[in-house]
């Protein structure tokens, strides 16, 4: 068996997220306590008892579920699991962040930190109702690279996440995107819908955020990571920090080549993927890239002894 840990993004957050490995680990705990003091917040509170609407804000989803994964990855770790056991890691947008820090690249108070910084400079790049993102179903990247293109005559709109072969959302200004909807289902799209979201990610409407996160990451140590890190960008290994900085600013207007990077691990011959952290949304993608590979998304301590246990018997 050959390892990969991925680690989800904004969308798989959920009041509750986390706390039954606070409660069973202490180095889990010692997470959430970490990131409150990292944020002069008490975002462990929202998480576990705060309403969804709050949780759900970019800039405190994005370091709530770096928080859980950094949870499940600390339960795996008390289980006897470490970051080596896996060949490469992986998360999807913010999702990279997590893949970093549960690789030491990046500490867990600078994770927290930029993916605060991240958030909120995420959210005001576009005034609400600008911008736009959109779920295109039954289509090839390609086609909807085409679509997004075609739509986008007066105004942005990108192919933004290459999430599987049955989905690729598109983002950009709201016009554009309701244009992409409409040539998608003239172009025989199973459905094409508009998605719940504050801002316009990964298009070229968040350069004012990419220079925000330039600034950021400028100050802040970047090491080289225990075992190479898959990134969105690129979808291909890589352990240089400098390239890792560099890529984590691209990641802010560029796409996520999710359905590429699992494509790319399972040519490197990877052939079990670990979900760490909130939900299990990366499982499903990652079955509908490749049937081949085997998932468990380890949300909570009976699927951290489950794949600790497992990965003691091969």
């Amino acid at each position: 068996m050959t390892l990969a840990f991925v680690f989800p993004g904004q969308g798989a957050q959920s009041i509750g997220m986390g706390k039954a490995f606070a409660d069973a680990y202490p180095a889990a705990k010692a997470v959430f306590e970490e990131v409150d003091e990292a944020l002069g917040q008490k975002l462990s509170a929202l998480i576990w008892e705060g309403d969804i609407e709050t949780l759900t804000l970019t800039e405190n989803a994005q370091p709530a579920l770096m928080a859980t994964s950094m949870a499940g990855m600390a339960a795996l770790n008390a289980e006897g699991v470490t970051v080596s056991d896996a060949a490469f890691v992986a998360g999807h947008s913010l999702g990279e962040y997590s893949a970093l820090c549960a690789a030491h690249s990046l500490t867990l108070a600078d994770t927290a930190r930029l993916l605060r910084i991240r958030g909120k400079a995420m959210q005001e790049a576009v005034p609400v109702g600008v911008g736009a993102m959109a779920a295109i179903l039954g289509l090839s990247f390609e086609q909807v690279q085409q679509i997004a293109e075609q739509a986008a005559e007066d105004g942005v709109c990108q192919a933004a996440n290459d999430n599987d072969p049955s989905q690729v959302v598109v983002s950009g200004t709201k016009a554009a995107v309701e244009r992409a909807i409409a040539l998608a289902k003239e172009a025989g799209a199973k459905r094409a819908l508009m998605l719940p979201v504050s801002a316009p990610f990964h298009c070229a409407l968040m350069e004012p955020a990419k220079e925000v996160m330039a600034q950021a990451l400028a100050d802040v140590s970047i090491k080289a990571p225990a075992v190479p890190v898959v990134v969105n960008v690129r979808a291909e290994g890589v352990t240089d920090p400098q390239l890792l900085r560099n890529f984590l600013i691209e990641q802010v207007t560029g796409s996520v080549r999710w359905r590429e990077s699992v494509l790319w691990m399972a040519e490197q011959g990877v052939t079990e993927m670990w979900e760490i952290g909130a939900g299990k949304a990366l499982s499903g993608m990652i079955r509908r890239i490749d049937r081949t590979i085997a998932t468990k998304a380890i949300n909570d301590p009976a699927g951290a002894k489950a794949a600790a246990e497992e990965l003691k018997n091969v």
